[in-house]
């Protein structure tokens, strides 16, 4: 795209932004540069850490004119100064967390986010001297009373998984600046369709782009998107030296699902209220948790921080794992099993008792509150781009 790439409309961006004509076949769609490594008719250093925005391609591992193109269609998204992509969200994540932590430091992290990011930063940050502060991060009070002088990080996910919990972003950031610590959103339930972290104060935003990025559920990778400052740092450290380092081919997937982002977030959204809708009607159903309904208790916080509701629902039934059970054998059209995002339904029952023991380790009015929503288990449910008829009778068929 031109330099004036800004003023576009985000379908537009989605479409073109980073696919700047540079093959030299004449080639419409993005080039997939499967090289490991390439041609060199200049002087350069072996070291990746002496390498700089305006060296040569050299080795995949550093840098790859594939995945380029997708870090600056993800850059133009979330309207960042650059970006970098990886090999998944948890090696997104652990490079952030790794990057800017140190043996001393404190961060503050939300106590119910991704299961993934909450045992790394329970079980792994510790045993390097990190201190670790999990918080109820939909109340700013609780995350500035979290605050120490060593703080140098704050780590939201908005909306949270598996509750959908929403965190106040621009109020995060205030209270992270004043302490002069990273604000860090995982924002891969919301997309950049939905919600822009940076244009709120984040100084970092992060994604799994195996999820609604790609779209299809065929390609793993994660993304870090902010200043040119922060991901030069993460460039010459954490995606040289920690290994994490995307396939071109994944790349390229991915770019290709991004193409059709927009459209698909809205369809997500509009048969996402279609099912939210039958299951609030169901007699079996006690609980339906989705931003887009009034009934959220952060519906509000939503209105204004999101575009675009997004595609994940989470409710709670009785005698939860026998429906669960039913789902494995009798469901048609959703498919049981984990992740989120893609193009088909999917769902999962997420056990009260598995998370509090193996990821969130809570107690307290933290567990009263946790329990009072989940029970002793949620159903998480990415509700795909099939018929939403078919999505309600398939649901009714096991409820």
């Amino acid at each position: 795209m031109t330099s004036n790439s800004k003023n576009k409309g985000i379908s537009t961006k989605a479409i073109h932004a980073g696919e700047d004509r540079r093959s030299s076949t004449g080639a419409s769609a993005p080039d997939l540069v499967m090289s490991s490594s390439f041609l060199i008719d200049e002087e350069v250093s072996f070291s990746a850490t002496n390498l700089d925005a305006d060296s040569p391609y050299i080795y995949t591992r550093w840098s790859n004119p594939t995945t380029a193109q997708l870090e600056e269609k993800l850059a133009a998204l979330e309207q960042a100064e650059a970006c970098i992509a990886l090999a998944s969200g948890m090696a997104a994540t652990t490079a952030v967390l790794l990057q800017f932590l140190s043996k001393g430091d404190h961060l503050v992290i939300s106590s119910t986010n991704y299961p993934g990011t909450a045992e790394f930063a329970r079980q792994t940050l510790p045993r390097f001297g990190i201190s670790v502060s999990p918080v109820d991060t939909r109340e700013p009070e609780y995350i500035q009373n979290a605050i120490r002088s060593e703080t140098k990080m704050v780590w939201l996910e908005s909306p949270s998984n598996p509750l959908l919990r929403l965190a106040d972003i621009a109020a995060a950031a205030d209270i992270a600046t004043q302490q002069g610590a990273l604000l860090v959103v995982d924002s891969t339930f919301a997309t950049p369709i939905a919600s822009r972290p940076l244009e709120l104060g984040a100084d970092l935003v992060v994604h799994s782009l195996t999820k609604y990025m790609g779209g299809h559920g065929d390609a793993m990778g994660g993304s870090i998107c902010g200043s040119r400052e922060l991901i030069s740092a993460l460039r010459g450290e954490a995606l040289t030296h920690y290994g994490g380092v995307i396939s071109p081919f994944n790349a390229w997937l991915i770019m290709r699902g991004m193409a059709t982002l927009p459209m698909r977030m809205r369809a997500h959204e509009e048969n996402a209220l279609a099912v939210v809708e039958f299951l609030q009607n169901h007699p079996r159903v006690e609980v339906v948790i989705y931003p887009g309904l009034d009934s959220h208790p952060q519906h509000e916080l939503a209105k204004r921080q999101m575009d675009n509701f997004s595609g994940m629902v989470a409710f709670r039934v009785a005698d939860a794992k026998q429906v669960a059970e039913r789902m494995m054998s009798d469901l048609e059209v959703i498919h049981y099993a984990v992740s989120l995002g893609h193009h088909r339904s999917l769902i999962y029952l997420m056990q009260t008792e598995d998370l509090i023991e193996s990821s969130y380790r809570l107690e307290g009015e933290e567990l009263k509150s946790y329990r009072a929503t989940a029970g002793d288990g949620l159903f998480r449910l990415s509700v795909g781009l099939e018929d939403a008829k078919d999505l309600c009778e398939d649901l009714g068929r096991v409820l």
